[in-house]
């Protein structure tokens, strides 16, 4: 008899056809979405508006992962939201099936093959590689192990001019109360053997830019992580007894996006050294403000950058004495709120709304020095629409996400048919004689910046000390 595990059931999906393989499921149940290599089989379901990833996995695996996801998602980490494992499944002769755990798809997120398909820039790289940076330093400072780190265990979102990670596959990881030294060695280790081969899997099919060297990207990842991770919970040791100093730290920890709950503070006996070191830290500092001041819940440097809009608004109207609330409140419906209802709906599948608010600021940026005015933000959404929205391929449920169509910008090189466009892993049609690709490193286991640059610690120190 098939079972539910659920912390919030959905009846829409009892009764769909849990007794048929996940990979024999028909084709009107599914979404061809992109998604990551993996061992096992996953789709894509969707139900009315909703759509879910399924991942046919052992059962004992299925409830450890759903549960580590919920306990991630309750901490306020970047992960996939789990729904539910599904149990006892037979198949129509009576045959045992392996359970399947679902989990939420994460709108407008893109595996990195996805991204790396039609070619990507050196610093587009950097900027994934970043984002990967802060999601395991984030793990690691909650005490999650990841016991799998790989670019494929990852969902990227666009974020600004950054990404966003999120994780999407949990099934080795454990979560402790806190990390010991080589537990992080450990996963670093992985991080560096797993990406290592998938960096080569992306040079063999020439998706990786030939002035990047694998080897100096796994090292480069390896290096960003330690310099976060020193930022964010080393010790500083400063002559004389300036308090002024913990402030400065503190500014240093909220533009790399981190809050600070607690500081151990030293002074020496004779007050001539103070040492300071924090103790917990939070990421998402400006995701918070935002969400205090309008209700908007967006990704960190979407919301640093709405908010630097903000801050120029409230300048701009001379409401630097005005209640900082009553100042977000005109933003969002003088200036947010009017941008994004400019998105018609044939193109709302383009871009998430915090994310077409950015690259509006950008095109009006670009346009106002272009025409040595000041265009209004309504203005450069009509023009953003009309210039560059509009010619986008969809990156919400739509498989133009991935495979290139036929157009006067792309080559005759560029389009592929998939397999399968149910499961990418299958690979493209002018590979079918080969054999499926697979990650080899799992088979044994069955424009301007608004902001600091996100691991800038160099710059973020230098800014700290021309502000004293």
């Amino acid at each position: 008899m098939t079972r539910f595990l659920s912390a919030k059931p959905d009846a829409r999906l009892l009764p769909l056809p849990w007794s048929t393989p996940l990979a024999n499921w028909p084709t009107d149940r599914l979404v061809a979405l992109p998604r990551g290599i993996s061992r096992h089989v996953v789709r894509f379901i969707k139900v009315g508006s909703d759509v879910y990833a399924a991942k046919e996995v052992i059962e004992h695996l299925a409830i450890h992962e759903y549960r580590l996801l919920t306990d991630l998602k309750r901490l306020g980490t970047p992960s996939v939201e789990p729904i539910g494992v599904v149990t006892g499944r037979v198949d129509s002769s009576g045959e045992a099936l392996d359970p399947i755990l679902i989990t939420r798809h994460l709108q407008f997120s893109l595996p990195y093959r996805s991204l790396f398909h039609t070619g990507v820039r050196q610093d587009t790289v950097m900027r994934l590689l970043d984002a990967l940076v802060v999601l395991l330093v984030q793990l690691h400072l909650v005490g999650f192990l990841w016991g799998d780190v790989s670019l494929s265990n990852v969902l990227f979102l666009r974020d600004a001019d950054a990404f966003a990670a999120y994780l999407v596959d949990a099934e080795t990881g454990e979560l402790h109360d806190r990390l010991t030294d080589g537990q992080r060695e450990h996963d670093l280790q992985i991080a560096r053997t797993n990406m290592f081969g998938e960096f080569l899997d992306l040079e063999e099919g020439d998706m990786l830019d030939s002035s990047l060297d694998p080897l100096n990207l796994v090292t480069t990842i390896e290096t960003r992580y330690r310099q976060l991770w020193s930022e964010l919970t080393g010790a500083e040791e400063y002559a004389g007894s300036d308090i002024s100093q913990v402030e400065s730290r503190v500014r240093r920890l909220n533009a790399l996006g981190f809050d600070v709950a607690e500081l151990d503070i030293e002074t020496s006996p004779d007050g001539s050294t103070l040492r300071i070191q924090p103790k917990v830290v939070d990421a998402g500092h400006h995701q918070r403000r935002l969400m205090r001041l309008t209700g908007l819940d967006v990704e960190e440097n979407q919301a640093r950058r709405l908010l630097n809009d903000l801050d120029t608004f409230r300048a701009r109207k001379g409401l630097q004495h005005v209640d900082e609330a009553v100042v977000a409140h005109m933003w969002l419906t003088e200036c947010f709120e009017p941008v994004v209802a400019e998105i018609p709906p044939e193109l709302n599948r383009k871009r998430e709304l915090a994310q077409f608010f950015h690259e509006v600021l950008d095109y009006r940026w670009y346009q106002s020095q272009r025409e040595h005015r000041e265009v209004s933000h309504i203005e450069a959404a009509k023009g953003y629409v009309r210039d560059v929205l509009a010619k986008l391929p969809d990156e919400a449920m739509s498989i133009e996400s991935v495979v290139p169509v036929a157009g006067e910008n792309v080559s005759d090189q560029a389009v592929h048919k998939m397999v399968n466009p149910y499961d990418p892993s299958l690979g493209y049609v002018e590979d079918e004689e080969e054999e499926p690709p697979y990650d080899p490193w799992e088979d044994a286991e069955a424009n301007e910046d608004t902001g600091p640059e996100v691991l800038d610690m160099a710059a973020l120190r230098a800014r700290s000390k021309s502000k004293r």
